[in-house]
């Protein structure tokens, strides 16, 4: 790389780069945690012990149940445990947080971290490394039959700074003289080329405020390059963008009949079998389907509370400090070394709570733009990204494209062929440039896929899927694929049973092949039915209840029954009342359990009645919640959470209502006015005619 740099009138600088050609993406690194690892979680310092969590908290409050197993495995008091979040420095590589895995894959880890810890203690050793002892699960006193906490009712974690506005966020840091930046892109997709062609320096100079405009070839994201501006304060930055006044250079164009061409299921059926398999049963086609259903499902956002925001600082012995809200400090740090050529040791990415994330906010984005201008301006920087570049220039939940036909004989399922058509989740195009994402759409991708493997017996059985990268980023969403694949299939589940003639209940008990699914059914049935459902007011509207179940990534189980009114002469529908039951096995925090199961139901009704990102000129054209809504409190029915812990060893909780939420709804809005909806979110103009 190439620089040079001039001073600029005014006392303003403006920075420019120049390089060849782009690097390899960095490769995010997943260790598996261990017991050895998770020693460098947990220290013991002057009568006080110190949990340094080795996950990132992003308000599943996932600090608050490892802070309960450690304070039952060693045996101390609340008020004696701190904890803490990682940085960089403070423990040793962890994988990011995705996937729901938090429980299942760290609370055992931990746990024998901490026995080994206090047993070190009681032998009166006070200074020194320790070697772990591995105890098997039904030895470590966390998950006993009858524990202090786990399972129990605690304090949550940072509960109460929350409420008091204390700082917790990157949004929050302040640094001293610390300067405000932003990165202005062109109004189109950054899968699109475009780059700033003119622009009016000397306006935006005589502006208070003005700081710096800084050109630099790692403010490209995509195809897009971007220009950097600095100020004083944030206010200043949307009075320089309009003074700059940027003309632009674009290149190709896209609608959104783009998109649903690509996507067509019907259009790749017709050109053969698809390229991936999930399972891959020989069909015999009967010459008439039971069921033959088409689902549609849109683009859609993570609507983080929180935009992304990161501040970045040099110190005076060259180490360029990080405060980012992402889902993974490490590969941060791992990007920041490598684009900017700094040693990885002198990187020290800060982790703090995130607000919101749902996978958005794991590929390295604002942090980037941050460090290069910090590196530049030689302040520190904070960068924060407005909700319109939340909308424009983040990844999205893919669209996806379904067609589900099978055939019932003796109220079984006996052939069953999904095919359904979705652009890229983990090879996501937001990283991957199309020559790298063409040799992984040989291997498939398995966050498309998530939750397409059907959970019903049947004699036979094909599923199958192709990627189309589309001219949007398109990556991982919560849940990834196993919102929206579940919502078709319990779709199709359901015209599966009236094509029986059976109850929708009793018909998936019949079928499903996992006991644990069928008791998570019979449950929620079983609670649904202390409550019968009440008669319409009038004419006008018309009620229904619907069913939906599923598994989350072969280890947890979801199972709702959601009861709607849909007013006939408007086709709006409300939701009146949802019931779910919920099987992670062990359970830690039965209140936090509950929230996710919560908050995956709110994804559910956001799938169904508001989840689309508009496209107009090439673009997201999304710039507020107006144009993107998310459900709101007044879209909130009275829910009733049933949690299922039978001693199982625990699994995650954090998505798995995903699989069921969504399905239920439109399912019960099915039984309420007779109509199927194949296109989501629901149009109460077409559900009307």
């Amino acid at each position: 790389m190439k620089r040079r740099g001039f001073l600029a009138a005014s006392g303003a600088l403006t920075v420019s780069f120049l390089a060849g050609c782009g690097s390899l993406p960095v490769i995010p690194k997943r260790p598996k945690p261990n017991a050895a690892d998770a020693l460098s979680w947990i220290r013991f310092e002057n009568t006080r012990y110190t949990l340094f969590v080795p996950r990132v908290e992003m308000g599943q409050n996932i600090a608050t149940a490892l802070k309960q197993i450690a304070g039952d495995e060693l045996g101390v008091d609340w008020a004696l445990l701190d904890v803490k979040l990682h940085d960089t420095r403070s423990i040793g590589r962890v994988r990011a947080t995705v996937g729901s895995e938090s429980i299942k894959d760290f609370a055992v880890p931990l746990a024998q971290a901490c026995a080994t810890l206090r047993d070190a203690l009681a032998r009166r050793e006070r200074t020194g490394n320790l070697t772990v002892i591995e105890r098997p699960f039904s030895e470590l006193r966390a998950f006993a039959p009858r524990t202090r906490y786990v399972g129990q009712r605690t304090d949550i974690e940072q509960s109460m700074a929350i409420v008091r506005g204390l700082p917790l966020y990157a949004s929050d840091v302040r640094r001293e003289s610390m300067l405000y930046g932003r990165v202005l892109r062109a109004p189109v997709s950054p899968e699109l080329v475009s780059r700033p062609v003119t622009w009016n320096s000397e306006a935006a100079k005589k502006l208070p405020g003005f700081v710096a405009i800084v050109e630099h070839v790692l403010l490209q994201q995509g195809a897009s390059l971007g220009l950097g501006i600095v100020a004083s304060t944030p206010g200043a930055l949307d009075r320089i963008e309009a003074a700059l006044a940027i003309k632009w250079h674009t290149e190709g164009t896209f609608s959104q009949q783009t998109i649903d061409a690509g996507i067509d299921v019907d259009r790749r059926i017709s050109g053969g079998a698809l390229s991936h398999h999930v399972i891959n049963n020989a069909i015999e086609p009967p010459t008439q389907w039971d069921v033959d259903l088409r689902i549609d499902v849109p683009l859609a956002a993570h609507a983080p509370i929180e935009p992304r925001a990161a501040v970045a600082e040099m110190d005076q012995t060259g180490a360029l400090h990080m405060w980012v809200g992402s889902q993974d400090v490490f590969y941060q740090r791992d990007v920041i070394a490598k684009r900017l050529s700094i040693a990885i040791e002198k990187v020290i990415v800060h982790g703090q709570r995130v607000g919101g994330a749902f996978g958005g906010k794991t590929i390295c984005t604002v942090e980037l733009e941050a460090a290069v201008l910090a590196t530049q301006i030689k302040r520190a920087v904070k960068v924060q990204w407005t909700r319109a570049q939340e909308f424009g220039f983040a990844f999205h939940r893919p669209p996806s494209s379904h067609r589900i036909r099978a055939n019932v004989v003796d109220g079984k399922i006996d052939q069953w062929w999904h095919s359904f058509v979705s652009s890229h989740i983990l090879f996501t195009n937001a990283v991957l440039p199309q020559w790298i994402q063409r040799f992984t759409d040989y291997i498939g991708d398995d966050g498309v896929a998530r939750g397409a493997t059907l959970a019903y017996n049947a004699r036979k059985k094909r599923t199958e899927f192709d990627l189309q990268r589309v001219p949007v980023f398109t990556g991982p969403w919560r849940g990834l694929g196993a919102g929206p694949n579940l919502l078709a299939i319990e779709s199709a589940i359901d015209e599966c049973a009236r094509a029986a003639k059976i109850d929708p209940v009793t018909f998936r008990i019949n079928n499903v092949s996992d006991a644990r699914l069928a008791r998570a059914v019979a449950k929620v049935a079983e609670a649904s039915r202390k409550q019968p459902m009440a008669r319409a007011s009038d004419a006008r509207f018309k009620r229904g209840r619907g069913v939906a179940c599923g598994i989350y990534k072969s280890m947890s189980y979801a199972a709702v029954i959601a009861e709607v009114e849909t007013e006939v002469t408007s086709g709006k529908t409300r939701l009146v009342k949802l019931w779910c039951s919920h099987d992670c096995g062990k359970i830690v925090n039965p209140d936090q359990v509950r929230a996710q199961c919560e908050g995956n139901i709110v994804w559910g009704i956001g799938m169904v009645f508001s989840d689309r990102l508009p496209i107009e000129n090439s673009h997201v054209a999304a710039r507020t919640f107006l144009d993107a809504p998310i459900p709101k409190m007044s879209d909130m029915p009275a829910l009733e959470i049933l949690l299922i812990d039978e001693g199982e060893p625990p699994t995650g909780a954090g998505e798995t209502v995903i699989v069921a939420a969504a399905g239920a709804i439109a399912n019960a809005i099915r039984e309420a006015t007779g109509v199927r909806i194949n296109r989501f979110p629901l149009d109460p103009q077409l559900l009307r005619a």
